[in-house]
């Protein structure tokens, strides 16, 4: 699936919101964005720490936005762009929510392991297979931008800055 007009446009408001979230304790620099015929209907950022609620990821908050403008969980036409490749529960939120595409900026080989399962389970490939008719998929809009947001694939990562649980 190629690039639309405006991805590049609504990730940079994806990687403001991620910049924002970086200054806040409890937050993580992950960013999302939900736009539905050229009008974003929900926006925000890794909420983790800060309610705190395991769930809260960019992703699921953007979709709860969005739902709540609209009154209605249906999200069919609506594109979501988010900083950096969704996990299983956001991606699985999307199909969920008839999210039409999602756009993302850095994907899982762009940036350290510590941000996605080790059982190398490419959920994008997952909604690719099962969905491929209804929503459509589009990685590395604006990746060097998103990718810089992160822990890069070589870093050493400290243990206090460790998103998983993952033995060092």
């Amino acid at each position: 699936m190629a690039a639309a007009p405006d991805d590049e446009r609504y990730m940079r408001r994806a990687i403001a919101l991620a910049k924002d979230a970086a200054g806040k304790p409890g937050a993580a620099p992950i960013g999302c964005v939900i736009v539905l015929d050229g009008t974003v209907i929900g926006e925000g950022h890794n909420e983790v720490g800060l309610r705190p609620d395991p769930t809260a990821h960019a992703e699921i908050v953007s979709i709860g936005r969005a739902a709540r403008r609209l009154g209605d969980a249906d999200l069919r036409g609506a594109t979501l762009y988010s900083t950096l490749q969704p996990c299983g529960m956001c991606s699985l939120a999307s199909v969920w929510a008839k999210v039409s595409r999602i756009v993302y900026g850095a994907g899982r080989d762009d940036v350290h392991p510590m941000y996605f399962d080790e059982r190398h389970m490419d959920t994008v490939d997952f909604i690719a297979d099962a969905y491929a008719e209804r929503i459509g998929v589009q990685g590395g809009v604006l990746l060097a931008d998103c990718a810089a947001l992160y822990y890069g694939p070589d870093d050493d990562v400290p243990e206090d800055k460790r998103t998983d649980s993952a033995p060092t």
